[in-house]
C-alpha cells in the first residue's frame, strides 16, 4: 500500500493529518476490508513492538459505523 491510496476515509472532513488537529480518523482498507485507525498515541501502557494504541472518542466510532451502513 502506498500512503493512503488504498484507504477510504470513514470519518472527518479535513486533510487526515494529525498535526493539523484532524484526528482521530477511521479508514477502510479497500484491499482487505480492514479498519485502520489514525490518532494520537495512547500512553496507558506499552504495547508489543510493531503495535500502537490510539484513543477513539465514541462519536468518531459512531460516524465510521454510519459511513459503513452497519
Amino acid at each position: 500500500m502506498s500512503g493512503r491510496t488504498a484507504l477510504t476515509r470513514l470519518t472527518s472532513t479535513g486533510t487526515g493529518d494529525c498535526g493539523e488537529k484532524d484526528c482521530p480518523n477511521v479508514y477502510r482498507d479497500e484491499a482487505d476490508g480492514g479498519i485502520v485507525v489514525q490518532g494520537e498515541r495512547c500512553a496507558t501502557f506499552q504495547p508489543p513492538a510493531g503495535e500502537a494504541l490510539v484513543k477513539i472518542p465514541e462519536h468518531v466510532l459512531r460516524e465510521a459505523v454510519r459511513a459503513l451502513g452497519w
